[in-house]
């Protein structure tokens, strides 16, 4: 089965019309260049290609550069424009994809070259078409690029709202990711002994991830222990783990371009501490009421807001907090400081996917770091990570009224533990949602994963086949 790029560009089409409130039908054309390959700076080496993800969108290709996509909304044809053929470089690259396997390969109606663009989108204009863009950033000294039409905010509109809903094939895409990561989570677990530096955590997941087919990381993985567990985008790792208690570990694959995002934590010793579990106990309560509200029509900030309580309450029982009532300690905003990000955020090509309506000028500081503003729908991937922290820079924020509400004393006896956050995927669908992700985080039976590692000694861990 094919990447559905027409039906893509038929949802980029409707959705640009609506925006635009017009009943115009022709006259208007989609075009999209891909990423292109480029140098190291002072270096002949190219660096990796990450695929312009709207190009990828519209046409279901990744790793080619100089490419271009073309969207006649008169006629609904899709028109893929290949990179020209340089003679020199399939002596050192093989020989490209050909027309043929492409109109074979893709879900395009037309093949064509680049050097076809030009003619092309002339005889659009000629037409009266108006060509819209993302950018010209890959041609912006190519002829062609006066005739197009960049940054318009009604197309930009279409293609985020387009991939805001992720149709069947996407979803499998992305179960197939977070299979992946699964199964890599689980072998970093499983390893204990011979993951005596955060770089040792870095190297089993991206291993395994490899092993499996999974070329890319969705982000730089996150791998962090003890109070580092505190910085929310640890990519330092490779700090030593010895006489430390908590991992954190916050990674994904990617397969065909489309996004894992999982965190789990687990004890260093197989044995969560009293405070790594009273957190942790915490943070999967804040999970877990925030997960079965999750349904269509339902607005994220009110689950968000809704973990803020939880988390108090949590903190008012294990006396974090104190002089004061929950709905007190919830209006001074003071949480903030030890859960300073959002719930979550939307999944899908991209870590922290189009489409969320962040407000990132929100006076209100419970709200400001929430990537995800507006009421879910069936169809759309999410994650849910909250998060508990004790970091020093944070707490340096705690205002004199809030104060009041935190205990110092018994504060300081969990900073050692850094932070813990949860994180599963999650598909919003017609009546709640599935969860994609499977790796456990029950605390019991991640010890007994850490214990058996633990009891196998060093070597012997590679889990996948």
């Amino acid at each position: 089965m094919k990447y559905p790029a027409k039906a893509h560009a038929l949802k980029v089409k409707n959705h640009f019309l609506a925006e635009k409130k017009s009943e115009k039908k022709d006259g208007i054309a989609f075009f999209i260049a891909s990423a292109t390959y480029t140098n190291y700076p002072y270096c002949d080496q190219v660096a990796p290609l990450r695929q312009n993800r709207y190009f990828h969108y519209l046409s279901g290709i990744d790793q080619m550069a100089g490419a271009f996509i073309l969207f006649n909304v008169l006629n609904e044809k899709l028109t893929l424009f290949l990179p020209n053929i340089d003679d020199e470089d399939i002596m050192w690259s093989g020989l490209p994809l050909s027309p043929e396997d492409a109109l074979k390969e893709y879900d395009v109606d037309e093949v064509l070259y680049a050097k076809d663009v030009t003619k092309t989108l002339e005889s659009l204009k000629s037409s009266n078409f108006d060509i819209y863009t993302t950018d010209t950033d890959q041609y912006s000294k190519a002829a062609f690029a006066k005739l197009v039409i960049p940054k318009d905010t009604s197309f930009f509109y279409a293609l985020d709202e387009s991939r805001l809903i992720k149709d069947e094939f996407e979803i499998s895409l992305m179960r197939h990711a977070a299979e992946i990561t699964d199964n890599c989570h689980m072998a970093v677990m499983s390893a204990l002994p011979i993951e005596t530096n955060e770089t040792h955590l870095h190297a089993e997941f991206v291993y395994h991830s490899l092993r499996q087919g999974s070329k890319f990381q969705s982000y730089d993985p996150i791998c962090c222990s003890g109070p580092s567990c505190g910085t929310l985008h640890y990519v330092k790792n490779d700090d030593q783990m010895d006489g430390k208690t908590s991992v954190l570990i916050d990674a994904g694959a990617e397969w065909k371009c489309y996004a894992s995002d999982v965190t789990r934590c687990f004890p260093i010793t197989g044995k969560f501490s009293k405070e790594h579990l009273d957190v942790y106990e915490t943070v999967r309560d804040m999970q877990a009421q925030a997960m079965k509200e999750i349904k269509p029509g339902v607005a994220w900030e009110d689950l968000h807001l809704l973990t803020h309580r939880v988390l108090i309450k949590h903190f008012l029982e294990l006396g974090l907090f104190h002089n004061g009532t929950e709905d007190e300690i919830f209006n001074s905003k003071v949480s903030a400081w030890f859960y300073p990000h959002g719930l979550g955020h939307l999944l899908g090509m991209d870590t922290h996917d189009v489409g969320g309506n962040a407000n990132y000028e929100d006076e209100n500081i419970m709200l400001r770091n929430l990537r995800l503003r507006r009421k879910l729908q069936a169809g759309m991937v999410i994650t849910d990570e909250p998060g508990v922290y004790f970091s020093p820079f944070l707490l340096e924020h705690i205002s004199e009224e809030q104060e009041k509400f935190v205990n110092r004393e018994i504060v300081h006896k969990y900073m050692y533990i850094g932070g813990v956050r949860i994180e599963d995927d999650i598909l919003v669908t017609a009546d709640g949602y599935e969860n994609l992700t499977g790796i456990t985080s029950d605390p019991h039976e991640i010890e007994k994963i850490v214990q058996k590692g633990l009891s196998k000694g060093k070597g012997g861990f590679h889990v996948i086949a």
